[in-house]
């Protein structure tokens, strides 16, 4: 066991490398866009090729090499070449030139100092019309009779052992949102309460009034409420979902390496619905003060649900891992001695008598960033990581692992904002060294400094977050101003203008 350790840790060391090339996925429909606001869909930047000069060739971009980036970034053969220097890390944003991200969005990224060959991180954002499937009375929609809905998507994705799983998400998350919406078009532009059922083909006999469609008055004594808001949320946990099952059935045939986490971000009819899946975060500054809109699933924020998972399933655990936590790796020589432990009803500590099995490996170990499941991945939520192994092991580890994101609203038209409150978006490589309150000061520092209607100034303050968060080059490595290591991780960031878009009505 302690041979599995010592190659789990190095696997950490060394887990960079060249994803494999990949063939086009047979994707959902295309997203219909919204006339006009809607931006035409467009291929992604193609990939970048070792000592080519030249655009690549059609055949390379239908072929999904392992490298792109976000098509709205507009790189050329040469600019991804250059987003993909170690050495130089150079901060990527879309051109000033052109059409502007929707909401005047800022974004900005820089790739890795070396933590894996290329940047795994991706980001998307759409305008995304939804056209309803069925009226709820269950006959096909007149086109005269209502209209569609459009939200606003911002998403980034966070890859791992990979880029693979991050970049079909990237392309497909928004998609699988707009199809769980399309069932909600009229019922979300209606006042009245949700229908209880849906008729399950258009035209089938049935009825929406919920009180035709109560259970019997002795099990229901009345009907749970349920709010337009809470459709959403649900729509946007079941695209998750849809997503992680998509990945794990074209893990093979479409080289979906790795997995990713996720944070989506869906503007519609006046609320931000926030959803996290993973170690990226969010937060609203507003008038200076911080609002958190997500919170970090790692090991030890989940390791509650680990450990009940582990006892209640203990084959998960193949015999070589413990639910049980210890402040240490028990020793063979404490056999029978009282130690400190915890289990997955416990939030304080306790002592108990030292068994044989208390010796396997613990289910739950490390600290902060180094804390690991099954000593081999630092988050408990995102997407694919399909076939992620324990290391030296066949044991799988993506049973512990949940697509389920936490989702949390914010109500756009409870708040008069001004143009300098934003919805800030970052991958991990941002906060592992800057904080909430760095971020708050950053957005005062930045934007006092440009003119409330200039639409660049979203840009310029994501740039400026991502140069805080990666430092400067020196000889030891990147460093901040205080001389402390700056972010040797990929950073990805959107800032999204709350005040800006003018009405949310």
């Amino acid at each position: 066991m302690l041979n599995r350790v010592r190659s789990a840790v190095a696997h950490l060391v060394s887990s960079g490398g060249a994803p494999p090339s990949r063939p086009k996925s047979p994707d959902l429909p295309n997203a219909t866009s919204a006339p006009p606001a809607a931006p035409p869909q467009a291929p992604r930047s193609p990939p970048a090729r070792a000592g080519s000069g030249g655009a690549a060739p059609a055949r390379t971009v239908e072929a999904r090499a392992s490298f792109s980036r976000p098509t709205f970034l507009q790189l050329s053969p040469g600019g991804l070449r250059r987003a993909d220097d170690h050495a130089g890390r150079a901060v990527q944003s879309p051109p000033d030139t052109g059409r502007r991200l929707p909401w005047s969005t800022g974004y900005a990224e820089v790739i890795n100092a070396g933590k894996s060959r290329h940047n795994e991180d991706q980001a998307c954002c759409e305008v995304v019309y939804v056209e309803g499937r069925r009226s709820v009375s269950g006959a096909p929609r007149e086109p005269s009779r209502g209209q569609g809905l459009c939200f606003y998507y911002w998403g980034l994705f966070d890859g791992h052992a990979g880029g693979g799983a991050a970049e079909m998400a990237s392309r497909l998350l928004h998609r699988h949102i707009r199809e769980q919406l399309k069932d909600l078009v009229e019922i979300l532009q209606d006042p009245l309460p949700p229908p209880l059922c849906l008729p399950s083909t258009p035209g089938a006999p049935g009825s929406s009034d919920s009180s035709q469609l109560v259970g019997p008055q002795s099990c229901w004594s009345s009907q749970k409420e349920v709010t337009h808001e809470s459709l959403v949320v649900g729509a946007i946990e079941n695209a998750f979902q849809l997503m992680d099952g998509q990945m794990a059935r074209e893990r093979r045939g479409q080289q979906v390496e790795g997995g990713c986490c996720a944070l989506v971000v869906v503007y519609l009819l006046g609320k931000v619905y926030v959803a996290n899946a993973g170690d990226s975060r969010a937060i609203i500054v507003r008038n200076g003060e911080v609002i958190p809109m997500s919170r970090e699933f790692t090991p030890e924020t989940e390791r509650q649900r680990l450990q009940l998972l582990g006892f209640l399933k203990p084959e998960l655990l193949g015999g070589e891992f413990t639910h049980l936590e210890f402040p240490r790796r028990v020793q063979p020589k404490e056999l029978g001695q009282r130690m400190l432990y915890r289990d997955q009803n416990m939030t304080g500590w306790a002592y108990k008598k030292i068994e044989l099995e208390d010796l396997r490996f613990p289910l739950v170990c490390g600290e902060g960033k180094k804390a690991r499941v099954m000593a081999t991945i630092g988050v408990t939520r995102g997407l694919g990581d399909h076939n992620l192994r324990v290391c030296s092991s066949t044991l799988p580890i993506k049973p512990f692992l949940s697509c389920f994101p936490e989702v949390r609203v914010y109500d756009l038209t409870q708040y008069e904002h001004c143009p300098d409150d934003v919805l800030v978006l970052g991958t991990d490589g941002l906060w592992d060294v800057t904080s909430d309150c760095e971020v708050a000061a950053t957005v005062d520092r930045v934007l006092s400094a440009y003119e409330p209607n200039d639409p660049s100034r979203y840009t310029a303050l994501a740039q400026a977050l991502v140069l805080g968060a990666r430092g400067t080059p020196r000889d030891r490595g990147w460093r901040l101003p205080n001389n402390k290591l700056g972010s040797g991780d990929d950073i990805s960031v959107f800032v999204i203008p709350l005040g800006g878009p003018g009405s949310y009505s």
